[in-house]
Parts: C-alpha cells; structure tokens; sequence
C-alpha cells in the first residue's frame, strides 16, 4: 500500500492534477477513484496554531493506492501530520 500526503496551489489544481494522474475519474455526479485508488481524503487548507490561526498556504490531499504515482513536488512531509488511515501510523510514508 502507498500513502501519499499532496499539498497543491488550490483545490482546482489539486483536481486537476488528481485527473492527470488517474487517481480521480471525472463522472456524471462528480468523481470516483481511478483504478488501484483506496482512498481520497481532501484535507484541504491547514491553519498553523497562532491566536487567532492563520491559513497556511496551499491545498492538502493524502492519497491511499495500490501503485506508485510520481507526484513530483506535491509530495510533503509535515511536521505536524493532521491526518492518518486507520491502521498505519501518522507519520507512515510509504515512498522510497
């Protein structure tokens, strides 16, 4: 299994790339997942802990598959992971 944490420009790039990609297959009601793709989890934008939190730049994706993609410079390594899949650890990263 491959865990993919993405960070993009926005959400319509994210799309974008998520469709060049074939993790996302563009249907009549939205989208499902390409061929091998386990799971799709938008993350969306992050907010760092000041008071008041302010938005960190960019668009968050993690991506769950059964084959390897080269997503390039999407791919981050957070320092503080706000998301994992059940049963792999938060900072699991499954890239070589």
């Amino acid at each position: 299994m491959r865990i993919y944490k993405l960070k993009f420009n926005d959400k319509d790039h994210a799309l974008s790339v998520l469709q060049e990609k074939g993790v996302l297959v563009a249907y009549e009601e939205g989208f499902i997942y390409g061929d091998g793709i386990q799971a799709v989890v938008e993350i969306g934008v992050l907010y760092d802990e000041q008071d008041p939190p302010m938005p960190i730049p960019g668009y968050c994706y993690d991506i769950m598959c059964i084959q390897d993609i080269d997503f390039g410079s999407f791919i981050v390594v957070p320092l503080n992971p706000r998301h994992a899949f059940a049963g792999y650890p938060i900072n699991d990263e499954v890239i070589p």
